[in-house]
């Protein structure tokens, strides 16, 4: 028996969800990418070590993707293990102290913030509408309109690689500008614990509501994309620098610089990973020649 079939017997003795071959542009808010060899969907932080624990024991090269929000995957696919933290595994509940707030990593940024303004909690209105999970943000600390995760997390449980449950505090997780220490580890985050505030429900409504308007307005929503596409270079905006460069609008097949807000760039429909790529580097090129400043691409690449 393959080390594959020996996995998928695994799943099926924990009654984990799997997909062989699975088209990974289903998986993308890109609609990008080729197959996996299997995708497997754990419903709790046990069934997640231990899948993370055979493949490591096993030699099966493993991935963990959230909600694929932030997302590019080659055309041709992946090999091995992808994990998806995602809705299989999403509960949000209160802590036992006041404020807090506990998440699974597949909860979605969205939902975490709908029930922290339902219970009156002020502070998570910046996640309301980016279009990622709870893990997936603390992962590369999202943030938007002043606030980011770093604000508002306490501590969060992971999986290591080797498959065993470990808990970090916020003070020891390198929290930076769309950094953290988990990009730079072998680990799966399954738990995050948030610290809020007692506010207003109506003035936190109002609040999620405006910015949702302001995000509809200057986003372009209406395309996939993977949001935006290279990190805020000091002193100045990425957007800005690429309509600068009378970039907005390029396209390379179906992938085209957004004409609504340059710092995106959506899939017109057909685009493929390599579309993307080449677009990216077309961008920092002209941006770097014309500017001086060096875009850095802040999407995570299978």
């Amino acid at each position: 028996m393959t080390d594959l079939l020996k996995l998928t017997s695994l799943c099926q003795n924990l009654e984990c969800e799997y997909i062989l071959n699975a088209p990974m542009k289903d998986y993308t808010t890109f609609q990008i990418g080729g197959p996996c060899d299997i995708l497997v969907r754990p419903y709790d932080e046990g069934q997640t070590a231990a899948l993370i624990q055979f493949c490591a024991a096993n030699g099966i090269r493993w991935q963990v993707i959230g909600n694929g929000s932030n997302l590019l995957v080659p055309d041709g696919g992946v090999s091995g293990a992808v994990i998806q933290i995602g809705s299989n595994f999403s509960y949000i509940r209160k802590s036992l102290k006041e404020g807090e707030i506990l998440c699974a990593a597949g909860a979605s940024l969205s939902a975490a913030a709908a029930f922290a303004q339902k219970e009156g909690l002020t502070g998570l209105e910046f996640a309301w509408g980016i279009p990622g999970n709870v893990g997936g943000a603390l992962f590369m600390n999202a943030g938007a309109y002043g606030g980011e995760m770093k604000d508002v997390v306490v501590c969060a449980d992971y999986v290591d690689g080797m498959g065993n449950t470990r808990t970090i505090a916020a003070s020891e997780m390198q929290l930076g500008y769309r950094h953290s220490v988990f990009s730079e580890k072998d680990w799966c985050i399954t738990k995050v614990k948030l610290q809020l505030r007692p506010g207003d429900p109506a003035e936190i409504r109002r609040t999620m509501e405006d910015l949702m308007e302001r995000r509809k307005s200057k986003q372009p929503l209406e395309y996939p994309s993977a949001g935006s596409v290279f990190k805020r270079p000091e002193g100045n905006y990425a957007g800005a620098l690429i309509e600068q460069c009378g970039l907005k609008g390029r396209q390379i097949g179906g992938a085209q610089v957004s004409e609504k807000h340059a710092g995106f760039i959506v899939n017109r429909g057909g685009a493929s990973s390599r579309d993307v790529t080449q677009l990216i580097r077309e961008i920092q090129n002209t941006v770097a020649e014309q500017t001086g400043y060096r875009l850095e691409c802040e999407l995570r690449q299978l």
